[in-house]
């Protein structure tokens, strides 16, 4: 049987968001970590010196975690990872896109931001990373560097002294909100995981590893935990629930955190770029947050409006999106 490889690195929420989807489809793979001994094999096939990187059987090479998913999904449809009802279905896709882009931001804060955090990541990081053949102090001092460069690298999320309450108040608002709902549910809707399930998951499994992170996790949020060890090997259990029965308790994710700081932020930056600025600033929940402005959250911004004016059937979304204060930006 053909099998895909898939070069990643177990710290990097992207690769093992990738890695749980093809669990869950059952799609023959084998997992090669990426670090000195696998590196020549990895620069024949990607394009860009990121992980995720997928190498089918014909030997193409497949990067970006959400388009890799795509690309497959269009090969392999079942079991299903999205809701047959239009409206949730857009709804999974769009939290999809908040999991990646502003769940990362909490991930890449709290990883970098604290001592405590930082020795360990680097620490694990250089486990991966570091060349053979390394006595303790030599690996030290790969941790070391490892340590600083990413530290360095805390502005690419927006994360600052400024911004670092507004990003941990949204983290644990956001933990709140899932722990209440997947206390009903194996998935975030409902008895298999659908798209939404791997974009948010990538980044808190990666939460759950780190110091700060994790006790936040283990004192507030079992049935969140519980998830985040079930989307480690996801399975269908059943199957979606209606949007009705999900709402009450999912619904305050869209409105607190998608409409009043996720799409607001991605609006802002595609105009700081649009503009040429290399700074920007955006009221949000009625604060300033302030970073430089990226490209790629652009491009994502762009797809995800692509995808909203493809979908056929609005008649049950929009007043969803209108509430949860989305609907304007997703018009653009």
């Amino acid at each position: 049987m053909a099998v895909h490889r898939i070069f990643g690195v177990e710290l990097s929420p992207y690769s093992v968001k990738v890695r749980s989807y093809f669990r869950y489809k059952g799609i023959p793979h084998e997992w090669i970590v990426r670090g000195p001994a696998t590196q020549a094999e990895f620069q024949k096939y990607a394009k860009l010196p990121l992980v995720p990187l997928v190498v089918t059987p014909e030997g193409e090479g497949i990067q970006d975690s959400t388009p890799i998913i795509e690309h497959f999904e269009a090969l392999f449809p079942e079991p299903p990872i999205h809701p047959r009802e239009p409206a949730a279905a857009f709804l999974s896709a769009l939290l999809e896109e908040f999991g990646d882009e502003w769940g990362n931001k909490w991930m890449f804060h709290y990883r970098w931001r604290r001592e405590e955090d930082q020795l360990s990541a680097a620490a694990r990081l250089a486990e991966v990373m570091a060349p053979p053949g390394l006595d303790a102090e030599q690996q030290r001092g790969v941790a070391a560097g490892i340590r600083e460069r990413m530290v360095g690298r805390v502005w690419f999320v927006g994360s600052s002294d400024q911004t670092a309450p507004q990003i941990e108040e949204s983290f644990e608002a956001s933990v709140a909100i899932l722990e209440r709902h997947l206390r009903s549910r194996p998935y975030l809707f409902g008895r298999r995981p659908a798209f939404a399930d791997f974009g948010l998951w990538g980044q808190l499994y990666q939460c759950s590893t780190d110091p700060t992170c994790g006790r936040i996790l283990r004192a507030r949020a079992p049935s969140l935990l519980a998830w985040i060890a079930r989307m480690l090997e996801p399975k269908g259990e059943g199957d979606f629930e209606p949007w009705s029965a999900l709402e009450p308790t999912l619904f305050p994710l869209l409105e607190q955190q998608v409409g009043a700081l996720f799409l607001p932020w991605s609006d802002a930056n595609a105009r700081a770029l649009a503009a040429g600025q290399e700074e920007f600033s955006v009221q949000l929940a009625g604060r300033t947050f302030t970073q430089k402005p990226q490209k790629y959250h652009a491009r994502s911004l762009a797809a995800l409006r692509a995808r909203y004016a493809g979908v056929r059937e609005r008649a049950a979304l929009d007043p969803i999106l209108a509430r949860a204060g989305c609907l304007d930006w997703l018009r653009g």
